[in-house]
């Protein structure tokens, strides 16, 4: 295996699940639709993930999958640790670190449970249909792509949102808001294919491994680290 490649999916996939706390602070406009700053970078670690999948197997993501886990736990406890901190006399900027970097409890959380089972279910259901299709490319290929996609981002933005807002705001607008934000990041993955595909397929060249996980051999518990 060609680790450099693998570690360099895998140092950016962890790199942007780093950076969505500090870009999720700010909504931005795309013609009419309003969508956190983090949508334009949280669905790009659906996307590793799917090739990672696809090129490695399972095993080999639900390691990714904690590892990401792991650091978005670090940076929240440093965005934590420092704002709590005392500032020094001469830093007059608390009120902004808090408002951009500040950790709000029921949030974090919210994105934290958000993110691990959104990406098992993710890796799990390609996982399964790459089997299926007898690890096909093309067309099948690009379908297990998608409908990963399309159920670990359906579960990633009920989990969210629910934990996150349930309760502070009308059901009807939570539903509206759910249904924008999963729409966009479906939309993302579809758009994405032609790279994501390519990449995929480059990848099983240059590092000659094509895993296909046989699901009555495969330990398919996200707590099994080996």
């Amino acid at each position: 295996m060609c680790t450099v490649l693998f570690n360099a999916i895998t140092a950016l996939y962890v790199a942007i699940l780093v950076l969505v706390p500090s870009v999720a602070s700010k909504f931005i406009a795309l013609g009419p639709v309003n969508i956190s700053g983090a949508t334009l970078f949280f669905p790009v670690t659906y996307i590793f993930n799917d090739i990672l999948t696809e090129v490695y197997g399972y095993s080999r993501s639900r390691q990714i999958i904690w590892l990401g886990f792991a650091a978005q736990i670090l940076t929240a406890f440093a965005y934590w640790l420092v704002g709590i901190m005392p500032a020094a006399p001469f830093w007059h900027n608390q009120t902004a670190y808090d408002t951009i970097l500040g950790i709000a409890p029921r949030i974090t959380l919210a994105s934290l449970m958000a993110y691990i089972m959104g990406e098992f279910v993710n890796s799990v259901i390609l996982s399964r249909l790459k089997f299926a299709q007898g690890g096909q490319s093309g067309i099948a290929q690009a379908s297990r792509f998608v409908l990963s996609t399309i159920a670990g981002e359906a579960v990633d933005s009920i989990v969210f949102l629910g934990i996150a807002f349930y309760g502070t705001m009308a059901f009807k607008d939570l539903v509206e808001t759910a249904l924008t934000i999963y729409v966009a990041k479906v939309l993302y993955e579809i758009v994405a294919l032609p790279v994501s595909m390519r990449l995929a397929q480059y990848l099983k060249r240059v590092e000659h491994v094509d895993q296909i996980d046989n699901p009555s051999t495969t330990n398919y518990s996200p707590f099994n680290l080996h």
